[in-house]
């Protein structure tokens, strides 16, 4: 099947018999605030740092028809756009709803059916009808990315050279963790054993599982109260409402034809072959089409997701972002989008293709999406932003006690420029959302790392009338024997400009080893590091929005103070002339700004 077109699974519900408004949004909120208690609890609750402060998780409620009734605002955007829904579903094939009881709890991070690295586990619980125990009405969901679920390197999804899933980890496709409530003891042994860090990882399936049952037990209360038909009702009145809106912005953009185009540097193992990603989007109507038949081949290295889990999830965020961007997410929202995917794609490669890094190109495919209708819509678009994962991961043994330790941050960067605005950040990806960075103090004092310096990277904004955010520089301080595996993307292609704004700069990291001086990484696999070496990670910045010529001087000036723009970059990229003292030649500037533009 070489199309994504699924509108009909929000527009195709018969229209509900009406509920008064008031009952509407009372239930709306109620609903909403399952998710979003959830997610507080698991940060409160989860082992990992990768949980409680990173916000590597998802919750969600889900129909028995995959369809998203409501998530969490603060979860992983390429978790909730549709894998809670795809998991649900690849559930009630195998086992049917028959076979799915009260107490039940069941796990997957199959490739083939989420198409996103092995990490990625979901675990969901049926919530039945209160005056019906055989009826199932929905399921609650949790994913969580787990430490480490084996493979060949520490941290499984820590690769940038496997060339098939089955060298990143265990694979649990749709089986039950609890069977009526009770354990189910031969899973949990599978769990033990196939990660290196048990006792975490464990305790993370812990706070997953109290989340479901929690969950659950809320809809329920909500169901009981107002009556599940009521309830049901609502449901789908609120999908009709976010239909309504999604088909409403996508009539407001002019009807045509548009493309952009993008790469990326290469797959980890063809290092000379870069990854396209040409995109075309047809606005006819109410109809959004992103059409992604002319993207690069399944790649042999893990930088593949699955059509689900890769190109529509990808399709759905930037979709949202262009369309209803302010309002609560759920089935309804994403009813007039059709994404067009031949089989065989790097975003829509089969079961058994490396994914480790599936996550690492989406962010780019989502930019690329939006970028596409910067001529449509200009006032709703960003220039390029720095769209690299960026991750680091240090694995190694913690002295003195020699216990295996690893730990994974990602990069945060600047957003592009738009009209009005400068680029937002340092934050994570488009494809991230609001997830967090690691704090300093907790990254010290867990692991044999030092950070001995973090600030604004100067001049890595790309120059516009608005510019693009600014990057970070990171420098570490390897205190005991380390590895470290490095993914940073988006070198050949930088953050764009856009209406005459220039590019931000890419991100990259220098390893600095005594009496060697530094050298230059992008990707790298297990590089062994010793005490005493050095890390500087620099993340990229956003592309600027308008010509540079036309930014406001004492902008400029204030950029210069703030240490954001150079006093060299203030007078080569925007033409104003600052004196080593801080100080605006008027005079001058006027002068450099007329002699450009001429």
């Amino acid at each position: 099947m070489n199309v994504h077109s699924d509108p009909s699974r929000a527009s195709a519900v018969k229209n509900p018999a009406s509920i008064d408004p008031i009952t509407l949004e009372i239930i709306r909120q109620l609903l909403q605030s399952i998710p979003d208690e959830i997610e507080t609890d698991l940060t409160r609750t989860a082992f990992s740092p990768l949980i409680y402060e990173y916000k590597d998780y998802a919750v969600g409620i889900v129909d028995v028809n995959g369809r998203l009734i409501t998530q969490s605002r603060g979860g992983i955007p390429i978790f909730l756009a549709n894998v809670l829904g795809l998991a649900v579903l690849d559930g009630i094939a195998i086992y049917g709803k028959e076979h799915i009881h009260p107490g039940d709890i069941l796990i997957t991070n199959h490739s083939g059916t989420m198409g996103q690295h092995l990490n990625n586990v979901v675990m969901y619980a049926p919530i039945f009808d209160p005056t019906d125990s055989k009826q199932i009405v929905a399921f609650m969901c949790v994913l969580e990315h787990w430490t480490d679920v084996g493979g060949r390197y520490v941290g499984s999804s820590a690769s940038n050279d496997t060339t098939e899933i089955f060298q990143e980890g265990i694979q649990f496709r749709s089986v039950k963790l609890r069977s009526r409530g009770e354990p189910v003891a031969e899973m949990y042994r599978m769990i033990e054993y196939n990660t290196r860090f048990p006792e975490m990882v464990l305790g993370d399936v812990e706070a997953q599982y109290a989340g479901c049952l929690k969950g659950s037990n809320l809809f329920t209360d909500i169901a009981r109260k107002f009556g599940t038909d009521i309830t049901l009702r609502a449901i789908t009145m609120m999908w009709k409402q976010s239909e309504a809106a999604a088909r409403a912005a996508v009539r407001s953009i002019p009807d045509g034809v548009y493309r952009a185009e993008a790469f990326l540097d290469n797959d980890g193992v063809d290092l000379e072959r870069r990854i396209e990603c040409p995109v075309i989007v047809r606005i006819d109507g109410d109809q959004f089409i992103v059409d992604f038949s002319e993207i690069s081949p399944e790649v042999r290295g893990p930088f593949n997701s699955g059509r689900e889990g890769g190109g529509v999830t990808a399709a759905r965020i930037a979709f949202k972002y262009l369309t209803t961007p302010d309002e609560q997410t759920n089935e309804g929202s994403f009813a007039p989008l059709t994404v067009i995917l031949p089989d065989g794609k790097f975003l829509s490669a089969g079961a058994t293709a490396a994914m480790a890094r599936y996550s690492t190109p989406l962010a780019t495919v989502i930019d690329t999406i939006i970028h596409a209708m910067a001529t449509a819509v200009p006032d709703r678009v960003a220039a390029g932003h720095h769209a690299s994962m960026g991750s680091h991961r240090f694995q190694g043994r913690l002295a003195p006690s020699g216990r295996l330790s690893t730990h994974l941050d990602t990069a945060h960067g600047g957003w592009g420029g738009s009209l009005g605005r400068d680029g937002a950040g340092p934050y994570k990806t488009l494809a991230h959302g609001d997830t967090l960075d690691v704090p300093v103090e907790v990254q010290e004092a867990l692991y044999d790392l030092r950070v001995d310096a973090f600030g604004f990277r100067t001049d890595s904004a790309g120059p516009g009338q608005f510019r693009g955010g600014l990057g970070l520089d990171k420098a570490y301080i390897i205190r005991h024997p380390v590895n470290l595996t490095l993914t940073f993307e988006r070198h050949g292609c930088p953050p764009w400009g856009l209406l005459g704004g220039q590019a931000g700069q890419p991100g990259y990291v220098e390893i600095e080893r005594p009496k060697q001086g530094r050298k230059k990484y992008l990707k790298a696999t297990d590089l062994p590091l010793n005490a005493g070496d050095r890390v500087f990670v620099h993340t990229g910045g956003g592309g600027g929005f308008g010509s540079p010529l036309a930014r406001d001087i004492a902008a400029v000036s204030q950029d210069v103070q703030r240490g954001f723009v150079s006093i060299k970059a203030a007078r080569a990229d925007y033409g104003v002339v600052i004196d080593a003292n801080g100080c605006v030649d008027h005079a001058a500037s006027e002068a450099e700004r007329q002699k450009r533009q001429a």
